[in-house]
């Protein structure tokens, strides 16, 4: 059920989502979430990632992100994962949204915006004072949610740059 209220010209939807943290046991359910958003964004032959890979990074010793899960009447419908980060030009400790995904049949039900307010209260409690993220530049539907919610761009002058794979090893074994 969603209810929606206006209230001073603004719409607010409740929704019947739980969200909880992510548990060991949800690593299957994770893994195909994490397939779904993939296929999503049409990238399903970059998923390379393990049940055992997943539940080492998320539940093992020194675990490197976080997870949580909504459910909608026991269903889990939504997910995100998150790592710490910290700006040396702020001196803020913020984290970085990896994943945040809704599956197609639960959208417009408030259920992303349920999740999003669930990461800020997380960063809040926690102390942070950042929720940064990256989404596809065709994605319009989600651009115009982010926005929505107050999210703005990065500055255009920033450009994305990651290392990875053999470039990666190859940096690493230099001597």
């Amino acid at each position: 059920m969603v209810l929606r209220i206006r209230f001073f010209e603004r719409e607010v939807v409740m929704t019947d989502l739980e969200i909880r943290a992510a548990r060991e046991a949800d690593v299957p359910v994770i893994l195909a979430l994490i397939r779904e958003l993939a296929e999503y964004e049409k990238l399903t032959d970059q998923v390379v990632v393990t049940a055992g890979s997943l539940r080492q990074r998320l539940f093992g010793e020194g675990r490197v992100a976080d997870a949580a899960l909504g459910y909608c009447r026991g269903e889990p419908v939504a997910y995100a994962v998150w790592y710490p980060t910290f700006s040396t030009f702020s001196g803020e400790a913020g984290f970085y949204l990896e994943d945040v995904f809704v599956k197609q049949d639960y959208r417009g039900r408030g259920y992303g915006r349920a999740m999003l307010r669930h990461l800020a209260r997380v960063a809040r409690r926690r102390g942070f004072g950042k929720v940064s993220w990256a989404v596809l530049d065709w994605n319009r539907s989600a651009i115009g949610f982010y926005r929505s919610l107050g999210a703005r761009p990065a500055p255009r002058e920033w450009l994305g740059y990651a290392l990875d794979g053999e470039a990666l090893a190859d940096l690493a074994q230099e001597v």
